[in-house]
């Protein structure tokens, strides 16, 4: 007989720990919280390049990546210049872009200054055209050309000669409106250019450009009336004085080479006469 005892069992519970997200882990965590930071930046970019202007993302840009140790065209500031640099432009101050990009074959000086880049030149020509250039700005004595006559003027020095450019401004047009007939201030311009250019013997060239026009137009007149303008002028110029064998070339351009941004304005009514370099 087997004597019985109060001692009881002992029972071994084994608990099994489980890992949440098994071999995974929390990765997923950080990979998606990188993309909600990457998304959120993107936006507020987008929202920043809304919010700002032209100059000031192009000054942005200048400054992440020069290529000048001093941004020539825009600090994107909104001081007094509005972030333009007035070292933009060697001749004339332009904002955005430039003029060396849009107009890269219209530099012009600002309006009454007078003033070319001779490089390039030979000898004779550029004694012939300094000649010119001090008849109407009088830096050689008394001036041909008055001083209200000279807000109407500017010159340079092309490949093809010394530009003398005579342009309309607001309220002073050359020509009656829509038509060919000078007024009386471009006739007395024709006949101050007509005194200075018969101080030289080159060739002459003259060019017309007018404004644009309003599309609706049934019926544009740019070309015809650009063309005429040109050849009036020619005819001037020759009862000035200018022999008729010395006018090489008349042309019109009608509004296809605008010197300023907007194409209809007024600034863009000019006559080019062209005194070109001789021949060699």
């Amino acid at each position: 007989m087997r004597a019985s005892t109060n001692v009881a069992p002992v029972i071994i519970k084994r608990k099994k720990v489980v890992v949440a997200g098994g071999h995974h882990g929390g990765a997923w965590k950080v990979a998606y919280a990188d993309f909600v930071t990457a998304m959120m930046a993107f936006f507020m970019l987008m929202w920043l390049l809304n919010a700002t202007t032209e100059k000031q993302r192009k000054g942005l840009a200048d400054y992440f990546a020069p290529s000048v140790p001093i941004s020539r065209v825009s600090g994107g500031g909104d001081g007094a210049f509005g972030g333009t640099n007035m070292f933009s432009e060697a001749e004339l101050l332009e904002d955005g872009t430039g003029a060396s990009q849009k107009f890269p074959d219209n530099k012009f000086k600002t309006p009454g200054e007078i003033g070319s880049d001779k490089t390039g030149l030979d000898a004779d020509d550029k004694a012939q055209f300094d000649l010119v250039e001090e008849a109407l700005s009088a830096r050689s004595g008394e001036s041909m050309v008055s001083e209200d006559a000279l807000k109407h003027i500017v010159t340079r020095v092309t490949d093809e000669g010394l530009i003398i450019e005579l342009f309309a401004l607001d309220g002073a047009p050359l020509f009656e409106e829509g038509t060919n007939n000078p007024t009386p201030m471009f006739r007395d311009l024709i006949g101050m250019v007509s005194r200075v250019s018969r101080l030289v013997t080159n060739d002459m060239a003259v060019e017309g450009h007018i404004r644009a026009h309003p599309v609706v137009l049934a019926s544009n007149p740019v070309w015809e009336l650009s063309t005429a303008r040109a050849d009036r002028t020619r005819s001037l110029l020759e009862a000035a004085g200018i022999e008729s064998k010395r006018l090489q070339r008349v042309t019109g351009h009608a509004d296809r080479k605008p010197v300023v941004r907007d194409p209809m304005a007024n600034r863009n009514n000019r006559i080019e006469i062209i005194l070109l370099r001789s021949k060699r």
